[in-house]
């Protein structure tokens, strides 16, 4: 069967329900997150971005370099950004869409909801009224988040949540603040979040942990932790989870390829590498931004945001105390103006973005022609609905709320000082 196709047939059967129903007349091939990690899984030793899409620029850069590199990919955006993004959980899908029909994208692109943030069980009513409408909204992939709190806390919100989530949808669960190198994520903590949802017959696509991953701008030097990801990774084998890491834009391209390497990540969040990269401010070679001595962001001349825009972006930043680390609070307020730059300006700003991702997605993750493998894998499955990766072992009666309860008491875990779990 030749590559257009795979496409036709994909875009015929690997569309879950929301999506036909929203975009009836579409040839945009949005898919469950499911459909992504089983495409990088299939490939080995891969991983693909998760760009968090806080604009219409990085949206656009990320899937012409997805196109390129015949990548499946996943653009998302996390709860928290959508209060200070132009994005958000109820438009995110229709750009996507509207981009890949505008650009002729033909690779898998899943639409996901990441840190869907439960910090306590006040939350869990809004949740039940939210999750439904987000997937009404093209949603098609979701992070439930509730690693803020205790651990039996945690597992009981995925458990109380994952009924308002569809089958097909991908599902992500978190065990562990992102706080860095403190409150590290362990083989107890994550097992048992997992063996507990299994015994749900809950089958989570991802897990994220804390492995020594930060969000914004890494300054430790620290960063992931390989060897503490592969051992949990590993543990966690006979239920058929995979990894997502989050805060990669603080780790250098070596690290990178090891995480994709040598453990079971699929998802690697990308985020503020891409709102940097956009604006043209100075990034290492991983997407660091190079701040100066007097804590400002090297701007490089001509590239990215138009000079006049920065120095005013930069100004507002000032007269507001918003620091280096919070940059991204700039996005919804200056988005109308960034589009009304002139074309040259958005184009090459769509161009550092869309070659930023290329080289990731190319070169340090792997994910080059998993486009081909997820739409044959929709071809050969001939249903938008993919089947559980693993299968249910553990005993319900074991994990029962009582039991949940009585055995997160046991478990050896330092959760560390409280930590950044929003986005």
């Amino acid at each position: 069967m030749s590559v257009d196709a795979y496409f036709e047939k994909a875009l015929e059967v690997g569309r879950p329900p929301n999506i036909v129903q929203l975009f009836p007349n579409s040839e945009a091939l949005l898919v469950s997150g499911k459909v992504v990690d089983r495409a990088l899984k299939a490939k080995g030793s891969a991983m693909t971005i998760a760009a968090n899409g806080r604009n219409h620029i990085i949206i656009r850069g990320v899937l012409e370099a997805a196109q390129r590199a015949d990548a499946a990919v996943i653009i998302e955006i996390a709860r928290s950004e959508c209060n200070y993004c132009p994005t958000n959980f109820y438009n995110i899908a229709r750009q996507v869409d509207a981009v890949c029909n505008e650009l002729g994208v033909t690779v898998p692109v899943a639409i996901h909801a990441d840190h869907y943030v439960i910090k306590s069980e006040a939350d869990l009513p809004y949740a039940r009224m939210e999750l439904p409408s987000m997937f009404e909204a093209g949603v098609t992939s979701v992070a439930i988040d509730a690693s803020h709190m205790a651990d039996d806390l945690n597992l009981l919100a995925n458990i109380d949540l994952c009924q308002y989530i569809p089958t097909w949808a991908g599902l992500e669960t978190e065990v562990g603040e992102i706080k860095g190198a403190q409150g590290l994520s362990t083989v107890d903590d994550a097992t048992f979040l997992i063996r507990g949802l299994n015994a749900h017959g809950i089958f989570a696509d991802w897990i994220a942990l804390n492995n020594g991953s930060t969000h914004g701008i890494e300054s430790s030097g620290q960063g992931i932790q390989v060897e503490l990801t592969s051992q949990i990774h590993e543990a966690l084998a006979p239920y058929g989870v995979s990894g997502a890491q989050h805060g990669t834009s603080g780790n250098n391209s070596e690290k990178l390829r090891a995480i994709a390497a040598g453990t079971h990540t699929t998802k690697a969040n990308v985020a503020t590498a891409l709102q940097m990269v956009a604006w043209g401010v100075e990034v290492n070679d991983y997407g660091n931004a190079i701040i100066d001595d007097a804590g400002h962001f090297k701007k490089i001349e001509g590239a990215g945001l138009s000079e006049e825009l920065w120095e005013e972006m930069v100004a507002y930043a000032d007269a507001d105390g918003v620091s280096a680390d919070n940059y991204k609070w700039l996005n919804l307020h200056f988005e109308k103006k960034i589009m009304a730059q002139p074309k040259p300006i958005r184009e090459r700003m769509i161009k550092l973005v869309a070659d930023f991702s290329y080289d990731l997605l190319t070169n340090v993750f792997n994910a080059a022609g998993t486009g081909a493998i997820a739409r044959k894998l929709l071809v050969e499955m001939d249903t938008y609905d993919l089947e559980a990766k693993a299968e249910q072992i553990e005993d319900p009666a074991e994990w029962t709320k009582e039991k949940i309860i009585a055995r997160a008491k046991t478990l050896v875990v330092d959760k560390g000082p409280e930590g950044d779990f929003d986005d």
